[in-house]
């Protein structure tokens, strides 16, 4: 059975949706004023692929991501070109697309606007106006904190201790320092909309509520978004929504962790910070990035831990992929011998099935599964030297593709294999081009060069070559 590790109570849960065979599931999208960077696209992949794994295992998945199109970046960035909140919106919508087209990321089932979802967003913050929880200063409406009995229920902290280290701007006018806005009264020049309490635009955090609650109702199964978005903006989700439909919000909270820049936090101020179109042009070696090198490097990562981003993580990704597309090559060579193989090719099969289920179940541990198929990689490339059949390869072949059609990872047709990695001079995957870097790697070992040897101990082992050393000094080496 399916566990998922669920932020609202701190641990693993047996995931049993509302609805039988369906699933529905809301994750926070961008706020459209710049181009996607790395944390968005590792939030994209990791819901992307928890969205593939859920139809794997024979879910319906209503998917609903937006696009927060009206906020205080947008108006600013506008400002600051000379143009209209909706030129700047379009853009960078145009490149979310773009962007998420790269990564091989699938649209989402709905992916709604908040300015074209206001009449949902002015009848939710009524209904809290009505049941006292929300309250009208001029023109703006605040949500009352103090009304909602659980909060901080999602970040574990209590309203005092929010209170007592508050890093809220002053206003007076709240009645509580943590009370946030629901609405907010128009400024010149900037984009309003009609509503009770006068012309105005609404607040980040009621903008989800009402857009889930339109696509998925009033209590859906999974809320998903990045780890910097528990506090604020997920507990104030579930304060206003609980609050005024006195139901469960989402029952299930998945969030996924930081980005780090060679053990860094990715920051601008730092100068590490990376958009998705800046990832998909940098390269120092031969090859362009391409999405599955991205996300191979991402998914040996567990959602939840942080990440750390490096150019030397990507050339190891590139090379794990580089021996498993070298053995695809190999599957489609046709063998007309019987295949004395075969029949351990069937366990193994059955064996690597289960096993993919197994880790996936455990909180979607990708790790665990990379783990497994590289295990299944370094196996089959021992029968096809004892013999397998056509049909056999092609049945290796074929569960590597589906399996990895749940992770983005298998689906090239043609792989480019490294051309010029002059750095570390490997050139092919022949025997004799191992045998090579085998004496390079000795050479090393004498002069005391040990992490010469190292390197290339790393790099043999990332297309699939282990190295047994010998008491007389050399080596010996094996698929």
């Amino acid at each position: 059975m399916l566990t998922i590790y669920n932020t609202l109570t701190g641990r693993k849960e047996p995931f049993e949706p509302l609805v039988p065979k369906t699933v529905r599931m809301y994750v926070c999208g961008v706020t459209v004023y710049d181009y996607c960077h790395l944390g968005h696209a590792r939030s994209a992949l990791v819901f992307d692929m928890i969205r593939r794994y859920l139809e794997y295992v024979g879910y319906s998945v209503e998917f609903v991501k937006n696009f927060t199109d009206v906020d205080d970046k947008i108006i600013k960035r506008a400002n600051e070109e000379g143009v209209s909140c909706e030129a700047i919106t379009s853009k960078y919508i145009e490149a979310y697309y773009e962007d998420m087209g790269k990564l091989s990321v699938r649209p989402a089932w709905r992916e709604p606007k908040a300015t074209e979802s206001m009449a949902d967003i002015v009848a939710l913050i009524d209904k809290l106006m009505k049941k006292g929880i929300a309250y009208q200063v001029d023109g703006d409406v605040y949500f009352q904190v103090e009304k909602y009995s659980a909060y901080g229920r999602l970040s574990k902290r209590k309203l005092e201790d929010l209170q007592a280290g508050a890093r809220v701007e002053v206003d007076e006018r709240k009645r509580h320092p943590m009370d946030f806005a629901l609405w907010k009264s128009s400024k010149p020049g900037e984009p309003s909309w009609d509503s009770p309490w006068g012309p105005g635009r609404p607040g980040w955090h009621i903008e989800c509520s009402a857009m889930s609650m339109r696509y998925l109702g009033e209590t859906f199964d999974i809320h998903g978004g990045g780890m910097d978005l528990i506090f604020p903006h997920h507990e104030n989700e579930i304060a206003q929504s609980c609050g005024a439909t006195e139901k469960e919000f989402a029952r299930y909270w998945i969030h996924n962790g930081f980005v780090q820049i060679n053990q860094e936090k990715m920051s601008k101020s730092l100068g590490n910070f990376f958009t998705i179109r800046e990832i998909f042009g940098k390269s120092e070696w031969a090859e362009e990035i391409t999405a599955e090198i991205l996300r191979y490097f991402l998914l040996t990562n567990h959602y939840r831990g942080p990440l750390d981003f490096s150019d030397q993580a990507l050339r190891e990704a590139k090379y794990a992929l580089d021996g498993f597309y070298d053995l695809f090559n190999r599957l489609k060579e046709r063998d007309e011998t019987a295949g004395s193989a075969n029949e351990k090719l069937l366990n193994l099969v059955q064996h690597t099935r289960v096993a993919f289920r197994k880790a996936m179940d455990d909180d979607f541990s990708t790790p665990a599964v990379i783990a497994e198929l590289q295990g299944f990689r370094s196996e089959v490339n021992k029968l096809v030297r004892t013999g397998l059949s056509t049909k056999a390869r092609q049945n290796a072949r074929e569960l590597f593709r589906f399996l990895g059609s749940v992770l983005g990872l298998f689906q090239m047709e043609k792989w480019q294999f490294n051309v010029d990695l002059s750095d570390i001079g490997v050139r092919s995957l022949t025997d004799e081009g191992i045998e090579s870097k085998i004496r390079e790697r000795n050479d090393a070992r004498q002069r005391k060069d040990f992490k010469k040897a190292d390197e290339i101990r790393r790099l043999l082992e990332s297309h699939g070559i282990i190295i047994e050393d010998k008491p007389d000094g050399t080596s010996r080496w094996k698929r």
